[in-house]
Protein backbone atom coordinates (compact mmCIF):
# COMPACT_ATOMS: atom_id res chain seq x y z
CA UNK A 1 0.00 0.00 0.00
CA UNK A 2 1.08 3.58 -0.54
CA UNK A 3 2.20 5.72 2.33
CA UNK A 4 -0.33 8.07 3.89
CA UNK A 5 0.92 11.52 3.00
CA UNK A 6 1.43 14.10 5.66
CA UNK A 7 -0.31 17.45 5.29
CA UNK A 8 2.06 20.01 3.84
CA UNK A 9 2.53 23.28 5.68
CA UNK A 10 0.44 25.19 3.15
CA UNK A 11 -2.48 22.95 4.12
CA UNK A 12 -2.20 24.11 7.71
CA UNK A 13 -2.30 27.70 6.53
CA UNK A 14 -5.47 26.83 4.65
CA UNK A 15 -6.82 25.07 7.74
CA UNK A 16 -6.22 28.15 9.86
CA UNK A 17 -7.87 30.36 7.27
CA UNK A 18 -10.86 28.06 6.93
CA UNK A 19 -11.25 27.88 10.68
CA UNK A 20 -11.15 31.68 10.86
CA UNK A 21 -13.90 31.86 8.25
CA UNK A 22 -15.97 29.41 10.25
CA UNK A 23 -15.51 31.42 13.41
CA UNK A 24 -16.42 34.70 11.71
CA UNK A 25 -19.46 33.06 10.18
CA UNK A 26 -20.57 31.83 13.58
CA UNK A 27 -20.13 35.31 14.99
CA UNK A 28 -22.66 36.68 12.50
CA UNK A 29 -25.20 33.91 12.73
CA UNK A 30 -27.05 32.40 15.68
CA UNK A 31 -25.81 29.08 16.95
CA UNK A 32 -27.27 26.21 14.91
CA UNK A 33 -30.30 24.51 16.33
CA UNK A 34 -29.67 21.02 17.73
CA UNK A 35 -30.06 18.42 15.05
CA UNK A 36 -32.64 15.76 15.63
CA UNK A 37 -31.15 12.38 16.54
CA UNK A 38 -31.10 10.01 13.59
CA UNK A 39 -34.00 7.61 13.39
CA UNK A 40 -33.15 3.92 13.61
CA UNK A 41 -34.32 3.46 10.04
CA UNK A 42 -32.24 6.25 8.51
CA UNK A 43 -29.27 5.09 6.50
CA UNK A 44 -27.40 8.40 6.30
CA UNK A 45 -27.70 11.92 7.62
CA UNK A 46 -28.54 14.63 5.06
CA UNK A 47 -25.08 16.17 5.19
CA UNK A 48 -23.64 17.71 2.01
CA UNK A 49 -20.60 15.79 0.84
CA UNK A 50 -17.50 17.99 0.55
CA UNK A 51 -15.95 17.81 -2.89
CA UNK A 52 -12.52 19.27 -2.11
CA UNK A 53 -9.74 16.69 -2.28
CA UNK A 54 -7.66 18.36 0.42
CA UNK A 55 -8.40 16.83 3.86
CA UNK A 56 -8.40 20.20 5.62
CA UNK A 57 -10.83 21.65 3.09
CA UNK A 58 -13.09 18.62 3.38
CA UNK A 59 -13.02 18.96 7.16
CA UNK A 60 -13.79 22.67 7.11
CA UNK A 61 -16.68 22.13 4.69
CA UNK A 62 -18.17 19.45 6.94
CA UNK A 63 -17.70 21.52 10.10
CA UNK A 64 -19.82 24.29 8.58
CA UNK A 65 -22.78 21.89 8.46
CA UNK A 66 -22.52 20.56 12.01
CA UNK A 67 -24.62 21.54 15.01
CA UNK A 68 -23.09 22.29 18.39
CA UNK A 69 -23.90 18.77 19.56
CA UNK A 70 -22.01 17.26 16.65
CA UNK A 71 -18.99 19.49 17.19
CA UNK A 72 -18.80 18.48 20.84
CA UNK A 73 -19.18 14.81 19.98
CA UNK A 74 -16.29 14.99 17.53
CA UNK A 75 -13.82 15.85 20.31
CA UNK A 76 -14.80 12.92 22.55
CA UNK A 77 -13.25 9.45 22.37
CA UNK A 78 -14.48 7.33 25.28
CA UNK A 79 -14.19 3.62 25.92
CA UNK A 80 -17.26 1.41 26.07
CA UNK A 81 -18.22 -1.92 27.60
CA UNK A 82 -18.81 -4.95 25.40
CA UNK A 83 -17.20 -6.95 22.62
CA UNK A 84 -20.00 -6.15 20.15
CA UNK A 85 -21.40 -2.83 19.02
CA UNK A 86 -25.04 -3.87 19.46
CA UNK A 87 -25.21 -7.04 21.56
CA UNK A 88 -23.71 -6.96 25.04
CA UNK A 89 -23.98 -8.91 28.25
CA UNK A 90 -26.06 -7.61 31.17
CA UNK A 91 -22.83 -6.68 32.97
CA UNK A 92 -21.57 -4.70 29.98
CA UNK A 93 -24.94 -2.99 29.60
CA UNK A 94 -24.77 -1.96 33.25
CA UNK A 95 -21.27 -0.60 32.70
CA UNK A 96 -22.41 1.43 29.70
CA UNK A 97 -25.38 2.83 31.62
CA UNK A 98 -23.05 3.98 34.38
CA UNK A 99 -20.59 5.46 31.89
CA UNK A 100 -22.99 6.99 29.39
CA UNK A 101 -26.64 6.22 30.19
CA UNK A 102 -27.00 3.72 27.32
CA UNK A 103 -26.84 -0.05 26.96
CA UNK A 104 -24.53 -0.62 23.99
CA UNK A 105 -21.48 0.95 22.36
CA UNK A 106 -23.51 1.73 19.21
CA UNK A 107 -26.08 3.60 21.30
CA UNK A 108 -23.25 5.57 22.91
CA UNK A 109 -21.93 6.60 19.50
CA UNK A 110 -25.40 7.71 18.39
CA UNK A 111 -26.45 9.54 21.55
CA UNK A 112 -23.27 11.59 21.91
CA UNK A 113 -22.40 11.83 18.19
CA UNK A 114 -18.94 10.60 19.02
CA UNK A 115 -15.83 11.22 16.99
CA UNK A 116 -14.29 7.93 18.03
CA UNK A 117 -13.99 5.09 20.51
CA UNK A 118 -10.93 3.52 22.11
CA UNK A 119 -10.76 -0.27 22.44
CA UNK A 120 -9.26 -1.40 25.72
CA UNK A 121 -8.07 -4.68 27.16
CA UNK A 122 -5.71 -6.43 29.49
CA UNK A 123 -2.37 -8.10 28.95
CA UNK A 124 0.11 -9.77 31.26
CA UNK A 125 2.47 -7.45 33.17
CA UNK A 126 0.52 -4.41 31.93
CA UNK A 127 1.57 -1.27 33.86
CA UNK A 128 -1.47 0.59 32.50
CA UNK A 129 -4.05 -1.84 33.88
CA UNK A 130 -5.15 0.67 36.52
CA UNK A 131 -7.35 2.61 34.10
CA UNK A 132 -8.53 -0.29 31.93
CA UNK A 133 -12.03 -0.71 33.32
CA UNK A 134 -13.09 -3.39 30.86
CA UNK A 135 -11.97 -5.24 27.74
CA UNK A 136 -13.27 -5.09 24.18
CA UNK A 137 -10.85 -7.44 22.46
CA UNK A 138 -10.79 -11.22 22.17
CA UNK A 139 -9.54 -12.06 18.67
CA UNK A 140 -9.18 -10.37 15.27
CA UNK A 141 -12.53 -11.59 13.88
CA UNK A 142 -14.39 -10.26 16.90
CA UNK A 143 -12.51 -6.94 16.75
CA UNK A 144 -13.32 -6.56 13.05
CA UNK A 145 -17.02 -7.21 13.73
CA UNK A 146 -17.00 -4.71 16.61
CA UNK A 147 -15.32 -1.99 14.57
CA UNK A 148 -17.68 -2.60 11.66
CA UNK A 149 -20.66 -2.19 13.97
CA UNK A 150 -19.27 1.01 15.46
CA UNK A 151 -18.71 2.47 11.99
CA UNK A 152 -22.23 1.57 10.93
CA UNK A 153 -23.57 3.51 13.92
CA UNK A 154 -21.31 6.49 13.22
CA UNK A 155 -22.17 6.51 9.52
CA UNK A 156 -25.74 7.57 10.35
CA UNK A 157 -24.58 10.76 12.05
CA UNK A 158 -24.18 14.19 10.44
CA UNK A 159 -20.39 13.74 10.64
CA UNK A 160 -20.73 10.35 8.93
CA UNK A 161 -18.83 11.31 5.75
CA UNK A 162 -15.62 11.40 7.81
CA UNK A 163 -14.23 8.00 8.88
CA UNK A 164 -14.97 7.08 12.49
CA UNK A 165 -11.86 6.90 14.67
CA UNK A 166 -11.23 3.59 16.40
CA UNK A 167 -8.04 3.51 18.42
CA UNK A 168 -6.18 1.26 20.80
CA UNK A 169 -2.86 1.01 22.65
CA UNK A 170 -0.97 -1.49 20.52
CA UNK A 171 2.55 -0.62 21.67
CA UNK A 172 3.91 -4.20 21.67
CA UNK A 173 5.66 -5.58 24.69
CA UNK A 174 3.91 -5.17 28.03
CA UNK A 175 1.18 -2.90 26.62
CA UNK A 176 -0.43 -4.85 23.80
CA UNK A 177 -4.21 -4.85 23.71
CA UNK A 178 -4.70 -7.45 20.96
CA UNK A 179 -2.48 -10.47 21.42
CA UNK A 180 -4.23 -13.46 19.82
CA UNK A 181 -3.97 -14.15 16.10
CA UNK A 182 -1.70 -11.20 15.30
CA UNK A 183 2.00 -10.70 14.69
CA UNK A 184 3.58 -9.69 17.98
CA UNK A 185 6.53 -7.38 17.58
CA UNK A 186 9.33 -7.26 20.16
CA UNK A 187 9.09 -4.40 22.63
CA UNK A 188 10.18 -0.87 21.77
CA UNK A 189 13.19 -1.30 24.05
CA UNK A 190 14.23 -4.27 21.91
CA UNK A 191 13.99 -2.06 18.83
CA UNK A 192 16.19 0.46 20.62
CA UNK A 193 18.72 -2.29 21.30
CA UNK A 194 18.72 -3.29 17.66
CA UNK A 195 19.34 0.32 16.66
CA UNK A 196 18.18 -0.20 13.09
CA UNK A 197 15.34 2.17 12.19
CA UNK A 198 14.71 0.42 8.87
CA UNK A 199 13.88 -2.81 10.72
CA UNK A 200 11.65 -0.88 13.09
CA UNK A 201 9.81 0.74 10.21
CA UNK A 202 9.27 -2.60 8.47
CA UNK A 203 7.96 -4.23 11.64
CA UNK A 204 5.61 -1.38 12.45
CA UNK A 205 4.39 -1.35 8.88
CA UNK A 206 3.37 -4.98 9.36
CA UNK A 207 1.66 -3.94 12.58
CA UNK A 208 -0.18 -1.14 10.81
CA UNK A 209 -1.47 -3.49 8.13
CA UNK A 210 -2.84 -5.84 10.78
CA UNK A 211 -4.49 -3.06 12.78
CA UNK A 212 -6.09 -1.73 9.61
CA UNK A 213 -7.43 -5.19 8.79
CA UNK A 214 -9.19 -5.25 12.16
CA UNK A 215 -10.75 -1.84 11.52
CA UNK A 216 -8.45 0.15 13.78
CA UNK A 217 -7.19 3.42 12.28
CA UNK A 218 -5.47 5.08 15.26
CA UNK A 219 -2.71 3.55 17.35
CA UNK A 220 -1.74 5.26 20.60
CA UNK A 221 1.89 4.54 19.85
CA UNK A 222 4.82 4.78 19.59
CA UNK A 223 6.05 5.80 23.04
CA UNK A 224 8.46 8.71 22.53
CA UNK A 225 9.51 8.91 26.19
CA UNK A 226 13.27 8.82 26.73
CA UNK A 227 13.96 6.41 29.61
CA UNK A 228 16.00 8.77 31.76
CA UNK A 229 14.86 7.08 35.00
CA UNK A 230 14.23 3.48 36.03
CA UNK A 231 10.53 3.84 35.47
CA UNK A 232 8.43 0.70 35.78
CA UNK A 233 5.41 2.37 34.17
CA UNK A 234 7.38 3.29 31.04
CA UNK A 235 10.27 0.80 31.14
CA UNK A 236 10.48 -1.36 28.02
CA UNK A 237 7.70 0.70 26.41
CA UNK A 238 10.46 3.23 25.65
CA UNK A 239 13.06 2.90 22.90
CA UNK A 240 15.76 3.70 25.45
CA UNK A 241 17.79 6.33 27.25
CA UNK A 242 19.57 7.90 24.28
CA UNK A 243 17.51 10.71 22.68
CA UNK A 244 19.13 10.32 19.27
CA UNK A 245 18.55 6.57 19.08
CA UNK A 246 15.00 6.93 20.41
CA UNK A 247 14.29 9.66 17.88
CA UNK A 248 15.27 7.47 14.95
CA UNK A 249 13.15 4.61 16.27
CA UNK A 250 10.10 6.79 16.88
CA UNK A 251 10.32 8.16 13.35
CA UNK A 252 10.55 4.65 11.92
CA UNK A 253 7.52 3.45 13.85
CA UNK A 254 5.49 6.48 12.77
CA UNK A 255 6.36 5.96 9.13
CA UNK A 256 5.55 2.27 9.32
CA UNK A 257 2.13 2.68 10.90
CA UNK A 258 1.02 5.56 8.72
CA UNK A 259 2.16 3.87 5.51
CA UNK A 260 -0.68 1.42 6.15
CA UNK A 261 -3.37 3.99 6.90
CA UNK A 262 -3.14 3.91 10.70
CA UNK A 263 -2.55 7.24 12.42
CA UNK A 264 0.30 7.27 14.92
CA UNK A 265 -0.04 9.12 18.23
CA UNK A 266 3.37 9.69 19.79
CA UNK A 267 3.26 9.83 23.57
CA UNK A 268 3.46 10.93 26.39
CA UNK A 269 4.30 14.60 25.78
CA UNK A 270 6.39 16.22 27.18
CA UNK A 271 8.15 13.03 28.32
CA UNK A 272 7.03 10.52 30.95
CA UNK A 273 10.43 8.84 31.01
CA UNK A 274 11.85 11.69 33.09
CA UNK A 275 9.95 10.52 36.17
CA UNK A 276 9.60 7.10 37.79
CA UNK A 277 6.20 8.00 39.29
CA UNK A 278 3.20 6.26 37.74
CA UNK A 279 0.59 8.74 36.47
CA UNK A 280 -2.01 5.98 36.71
CA UNK A 281 -1.68 6.48 40.47
CA UNK A 282 -0.38 10.00 41.11
CA UNK A 283 0.83 13.18 39.39
CA UNK A 284 4.50 12.74 38.48
CA UNK A 285 6.75 15.76 38.91
CA UNK A 286 9.21 16.55 36.13
CA UNK A 287 11.84 18.58 37.95
CA UNK A 288 14.45 18.82 35.22
CA UNK A 289 15.39 22.18 33.75
CA UNK A 290 14.07 23.43 30.44
CA UNK A 291 17.53 22.89 28.97
CA UNK A 292 17.34 19.20 29.94
CA UNK A 293 13.87 18.93 28.44
CA UNK A 294 15.07 20.45 25.18
CA UNK A 295 18.08 18.16 25.04
CA UNK A 296 16.60 14.93 26.40
CA UNK A 297 12.81 14.74 26.33
CA UNK A 298 11.78 16.72 23.26
CA UNK A 299 13.93 15.25 20.43
CA UNK A 300 11.90 12.03 19.93
CA UNK A 301 8.67 14.04 19.81
CA UNK A 302 10.22 16.38 17.27
CA UNK A 303 11.35 13.35 15.24
CA UNK A 304 7.84 11.91 15.31
CA UNK A 305 6.41 15.24 14.21
CA UNK A 306 8.97 15.52 11.41
CA UNK A 307 8.06 11.99 10.30
CA UNK A 308 4.47 13.14 9.90
CA UNK A 309 2.81 11.84 13.07
CA UNK A 310 -0.87 12.73 12.86
CA UNK A 311 -1.35 12.89 16.63
CA UNK A 312 0.50 13.55 19.88
CA UNK A 313 -0.77 12.41 23.28
CA UNK A 314 -0.41 14.81 26.19
CA UNK A 315 0.56 13.47 29.60
CA UNK A 316 -0.51 13.97 33.19
CA UNK A 317 2.86 15.40 34.26
CA UNK A 318 3.75 18.41 36.41
CA UNK A 319 6.54 20.04 34.42
CA UNK A 320 8.04 22.50 36.89
CA UNK A 321 10.31 24.27 34.39
CA UNK A 322 7.39 25.31 32.17
CA UNK A 323 4.10 25.39 34.10
CA UNK A 324 4.59 24.33 37.73
CA UNK A 325 1.59 22.76 39.45
CA UNK A 326 -0.45 22.25 36.26
CA UNK A 327 -0.60 18.80 34.67
CA UNK A 328 0.63 19.03 31.08
CA UNK A 329 -2.76 17.78 29.89
CA UNK A 330 -4.25 21.04 31.16
CA UNK A 331 -1.32 23.34 30.41
CA UNK A 332 -1.72 25.85 27.60
CA UNK A 333 1.93 26.79 28.03
CA UNK A 334 3.03 23.23 27.21
CA UNK A 335 0.47 22.23 24.59
CA UNK A 336 -0.11 25.49 22.75
CA UNK A 337 3.08 27.46 23.37
CA UNK A 338 5.65 24.64 23.37
CA UNK A 339 4.19 21.73 21.41
CA UNK A 340 2.54 23.82 18.72
CA UNK A 341 4.45 27.08 18.87
CA UNK A 342 8.00 25.79 19.41
CA UNK A 343 7.94 22.21 18.12
CA UNK A 344 5.64 23.11 15.25
CA UNK A 345 3.07 20.36 15.67
CA UNK A 346 -0.11 21.04 13.70
CA UNK A 347 -1.97 17.76 14.06
CA UNK A 348 -4.36 16.39 16.67
CA UNK A 349 -3.43 16.62 20.36
CA UNK A 350 -5.08 13.85 22.40
CA UNK A 351 -5.29 13.67 26.16
CA UNK A 352 -4.03 10.70 28.10
CA UNK A 353 -6.83 8.82 29.84
CA UNK A 354 -9.09 11.27 31.64
CA UNK A 355 -10.08 8.50 34.04
CA UNK A 356 -6.60 8.64 35.60
CA UNK A 357 -6.19 10.28 39.05
CA UNK A 358 -4.44 13.51 37.95
CA UNK A 359 -7.37 14.31 35.64
CA UNK A 360 -10.05 13.35 38.16
CA UNK A 361 -9.29 16.27 40.46
CA UNK A 362 -12.03 18.00 38.44
CA UNK A 363 -15.46 16.77 37.42
CA UNK A 364 -15.63 15.10 33.99
CA UNK A 365 -17.27 18.17 32.47
CA UNK A 366 -14.82 20.69 33.91
CA UNK A 367 -11.85 18.48 33.10
CA UNK A 368 -12.97 18.19 29.47
CA UNK A 369 -13.38 21.96 29.16
CA UNK A 370 -10.00 22.62 30.77
CA UNK A 371 -8.26 20.08 28.54
CA UNK A 372 -9.78 21.50 25.37
CA UNK A 373 -8.96 25.07 26.40
CA UNK A 374 -5.33 24.08 27.00
CA UNK A 375 -4.97 22.88 23.41
CA UNK A 376 -6.11 19.25 23.31
CA UNK A 377 -8.35 18.37 20.38
CA UNK A 378 -9.61 14.97 21.49
CA UNK A 379 -10.71 13.98 25.00
CA UNK A 380 -9.80 10.35 25.72
CA UNK A 381 -11.47 7.96 28.18
CA UNK A 382 -13.59 10.36 30.19
CA UNK A 383 -14.97 8.66 33.33
CA UNK A 384 -18.48 9.87 32.44
CA UNK A 385 -19.42 10.50 28.84
CA UNK A 386 -22.68 12.33 29.58
CA UNK A 387 -21.07 14.73 32.03
CA UNK A 388 -18.15 15.49 29.69
CA UNK A 389 -20.52 16.06 26.76
CA UNK A 390 -22.91 18.25 28.75
CA UNK A 391 -20.03 20.18 30.31
CA UNK A 392 -18.50 21.00 26.94
CA UNK A 393 -21.86 21.98 25.46
CA UNK A 394 -22.71 24.23 28.41
CA UNK A 395 -19.28 25.90 28.34
CA UNK A 396 -19.65 26.51 24.61
CA UNK A 397 -23.02 28.16 25.06
CA UNK A 398 -22.11 30.31 28.05
CA UNK A 399 -18.89 31.46 26.37
CA UNK A 400 -16.44 29.95 28.85
CA UNK A 401 -15.22 27.67 26.06
CA UNK A 402 -14.49 29.87 23.04
CA UNK A 403 -16.28 28.68 19.93
CA UNK A 404 -13.08 29.25 17.97
CA UNK A 405 -11.27 26.67 20.11
CA UNK A 406 -13.97 24.02 19.61
CA UNK A 407 -14.11 24.68 15.88
CA UNK A 408 -10.35 24.44 15.65
CA UNK A 409 -10.31 21.15 17.56
CA UNK A 410 -13.17 19.59 15.58
CA UNK A 411 -11.59 20.71 12.30
CA UNK A 412 -8.26 19.13 13.25
CA UNK A 413 -9.97 15.85 14.22
CA UNK A 414 -11.94 15.76 10.99
CA UNK A 415 -8.85 16.65 8.96
CA UNK A 416 -7.06 13.63 10.41
CA UNK A 417 -10.10 11.49 9.62
CA UNK A 418 -10.14 12.60 6.00
CA UNK A 419 -6.42 11.87 5.74
CA UNK A 420 -7.35 8.29 6.65
CA UNK A 421 -10.29 8.13 4.26
CA UNK A 422 -10.76 6.27 1.00
CA UNK A 423 -8.53 3.32 1.78
CA UNK A 424 -9.76 -0.27 1.41
CA UNK A 425 -9.76 -2.38 4.57
CA UNK A 426 -7.21 -5.23 4.26
CA UNK A 427 -8.40 -8.80 4.61
CA UNK A 428 -8.02 -10.59 7.94
CA UNK A 429 -6.24 -13.39 6.10
CA UNK A 430 -3.15 -11.18 6.02
CA UNK A 431 -2.74 -11.27 9.80
CA UNK A 432 0.32 -13.08 11.13
CA UNK A 433 1.51 -13.69 7.60
CA UNK A 434 4.96 -15.03 6.81
CA UNK A 435 6.15 -11.59 5.72
CA UNK A 436 4.89 -9.99 8.92
CA UNK A 437 6.46 -12.67 11.09
CA UNK A 438 9.76 -12.17 9.27
CA UNK A 439 9.67 -8.43 9.95
CA UNK A 440 9.16 -9.13 13.65
CA UNK A 441 11.83 -11.85 13.65
CA UNK A 442 14.42 -9.64 11.97
CA UNK A 443 13.91 -6.91 14.56
CA UNK A 444 13.99 -9.38 17.46
CA UNK A 445 17.18 -11.04 16.20
CA UNK A 446 18.98 -7.71 15.89
CA UNK A 447 18.04 -6.86 19.48
CA UNK A 448 19.58 -9.78 21.42
CA UNK A 449 22.42 -8.41 23.53
CA UNK A 450 25.22 -10.07 25.47
CA UNK A 451 26.20 -7.97 28.50
CA UNK A 452 28.57 -10.55 30.02
CA UNK A 453 30.28 -13.55 28.49
CA UNK A 454 31.45 -14.60 25.06
CA UNK A 455 30.08 -12.90 21.99
CA UNK A 456 28.35 -15.87 20.42
CA UNK A 457 29.02 -19.58 20.48
CA UNK A 458 26.67 -22.36 21.59
CA UNK A 459 25.75 -22.93 25.20
CA UNK A 460 26.84 -26.30 26.55
CA UNK A 461 23.94 -28.70 26.28
CA UNK A 462 21.67 -30.22 27.26
CA UNK A 463 19.79 -27.18 28.55
CA UNK A 464 17.25 -26.73 31.34
CA UNK A 465 15.04 -23.67 30.99
CA UNK A 466 13.85 -22.04 34.22
CA UNK A 467 12.19 -18.73 35.01
CA UNK A 468 10.76 -16.56 37.70
CA UNK A 469 7.17 -17.36 38.62
CA UNK A 470 4.26 -17.24 36.21
CA UNK A 471 6.20 -17.60 32.97
CA UNK A 472 5.25 -21.12 31.94
CA UNK A 473 4.17 -20.08 28.44
CA UNK A 474 7.43 -18.25 27.78
CA UNK A 475 9.48 -21.21 29.00
CA UNK A 476 7.53 -23.48 26.71
CA UNK A 477 8.07 -21.12 23.77
CA UNK A 478 11.83 -21.00 24.35
CA UNK A 479 11.97 -24.77 24.82
CA UNK A 480 10.20 -25.25 21.49
CA UNK A 481 12.54 -22.80 19.76
CA UNK A 482 15.66 -24.39 21.25
CA UNK A 483 14.55 -27.84 20.15
CA UNK A 484 13.92 -26.55 16.63
CA UNK A 485 17.43 -25.05 16.67
CA UNK A 486 18.94 -28.44 17.54
CA UNK A 487 19.52 -27.89 21.27
CA UNK A 488 18.45 -30.70 23.58
CA UNK A 489 16.26 -29.46 26.44
CA UNK A 490 15.78 -31.51 29.61
CA UNK A 491 13.44 -30.86 32.57
CA UNK A 492 16.35 -30.80 35.04
CA UNK A 493 20.07 -31.41 35.30
CA UNK A 494 21.08 -29.45 32.22
CA UNK A 495 22.86 -26.14 31.78
CA UNK A 496 20.45 -23.68 33.39
CA UNK A 497 19.13 -20.84 31.25
CA UNK A 498 17.07 -18.64 33.55
CA UNK A 499 14.50 -16.10 32.36
CA UNK A 500 13.47 -12.95 34.23
CA UNK A 501 10.96 -10.38 33.04
CA UNK A 502 8.73 -7.44 33.90
CA UNK A 503 8.66 -6.62 37.61
CA UNK A 504 11.40 -9.08 38.58
CA UNK A 505 14.19 -8.18 40.97
CA UNK A 506 17.24 -9.73 42.59
CA UNK A 507 15.11 -12.25 44.47
CA UNK A 508 13.93 -13.68 41.16
CA UNK A 509 17.44 -14.51 39.98
CA UNK A 510 18.92 -18.01 40.20
CA UNK A 511 22.41 -18.38 41.62
CA UNK A 512 23.27 -21.56 39.69
CA UNK A 513 22.15 -20.27 36.30
CA UNK A 514 24.82 -20.45 33.62
CA UNK A 515 22.86 -17.95 31.55
CA UNK A 516 20.44 -15.31 32.81
CA UNK A 517 18.21 -13.58 30.28
CA UNK A 518 16.38 -10.28 30.87
CA UNK A 519 13.12 -10.17 28.90
CA UNK A 520 12.21 -6.63 29.94
CA UNK A 521 14.42 -3.78 31.15
CA UNK A 522 17.89 -5.25 31.83
CA UNK A 523 18.59 -3.46 35.12
CA UNK A 524 18.14 -6.67 37.14
CA UNK A 525 21.19 -8.17 35.42
CA UNK A 526 23.43 -5.96 37.57
CA UNK A 527 22.74 -8.34 40.46
CA UNK A 528 23.05 -11.58 38.48
CA UNK A 529 26.06 -13.87 39.05
CA UNK A 530 25.76 -15.94 35.87
CA UNK A 531 28.87 -16.06 33.68
CA UNK A 532 26.69 -15.21 30.68
CA UNK A 533 24.12 -12.42 30.71
CA UNK A 534 21.80 -11.82 27.77
CA UNK A 535 18.91 -9.46 27.11
CA UNK A 536 16.02 -9.79 24.68
CA UNK A 537 13.95 -6.96 26.27
CA UNK A 538 10.83 -8.85 25.24
CA UNK A 539 9.18 -12.25 25.74
CA UNK A 540 7.44 -12.44 22.36
CA UNK A 541 7.72 -15.59 20.27
CA UNK A 542 10.00 -13.72 17.88
CA UNK A 543 12.29 -12.76 20.76
CA UNK A 544 12.42 -16.29 22.16
CA UNK A 545 13.20 -17.68 18.71
CA UNK A 546 16.00 -15.12 18.33
CA UNK A 547 17.34 -16.07 21.76
CA UNK A 548 17.33 -19.75 20.81
CA UNK A 549 19.40 -18.95 17.74
CA UNK A 550 22.03 -17.25 19.90
CA UNK A 551 22.07 -20.04 22.49
CA UNK A 552 22.44 -22.61 19.71
CA UNK A 553 25.42 -20.72 18.32
CA UNK A 554 23.62 -20.03 15.05
CA UNK A 555 23.28 -16.26 15.47
CA UNK A 556 25.49 -13.49 16.78
CA UNK A 557 23.97 -11.29 19.52
CA UNK A 558 24.44 -7.90 17.87
CA UNK A 559 22.27 -5.68 20.08
CA UNK A 560 23.46 -2.99 22.48
CA UNK A 561 21.68 -2.21 25.73
CA UNK A 562 19.70 0.98 25.11
CA UNK A 563 19.82 1.82 28.83
CA UNK A 564 22.81 1.83 31.19
CA UNK A 565 23.12 -1.16 33.53
CA UNK A 566 25.31 -0.71 36.60
CA UNK A 567 28.64 -2.48 36.25
CA UNK A 568 27.97 -3.88 32.80
CA UNK A 569 28.88 -2.77 29.28
CA UNK A 570 26.26 -2.08 26.62
CA UNK A 571 27.58 -5.22 24.91
CA UNK A 572 30.62 -7.49 24.96
CA UNK A 573 30.41 -7.87 21.19
CA UNK A 574 32.35 -4.73 20.36
CA UNK A 575 31.17 -1.80 18.29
Amino acid sequence: MGRVSTIPRRTFVALAALTALLVSGCAKEPAPRPAAPPSPSSSAAPTPTPTAADPAARAAALVRTLADEDLVGQVLMPYAYGSSATKVSPASAAGNRSLAGVDTPAEMVAKYRLGGVILVGFSADDPTSGNQATTNVDNPKQVRELTTGLREAAGKLPAGPAPFLIGTDQEYGVVTRITDGVTLLPSPLAAGAAGKPALTEAAWRAAGAELAAMGINLDFAPVADVLATRSTVIGSRSFGADPANASAQVAGAVRGLQAEGVAASVKHFPGHGLSATDSHKDLPVIGQSREVLDRTAFPPFRAGIDAGAMAVMSAHLDVRAVDPGTPATFSRKLLTDVLRGQLGFQGVVITDGMNMPPAKRWSPGEAAVRALAAGNDLILMTPNVGQAYDGLLAALRDGSLPRARLLEAATRVLTMKFKLADRPTPELSGLNSADHRKAAADLAAAAVTVLRGRCGGPVAGPVTVTSSGGRDRTRATLTEALTAAGVKVVPSGGTVVHLVGYGDGADDLRADAAVTVAMDTPYVLAAAKSPTLLATYSSSRASMTALAGVLAGKARPGGRSPVPVTGLPATTCGA
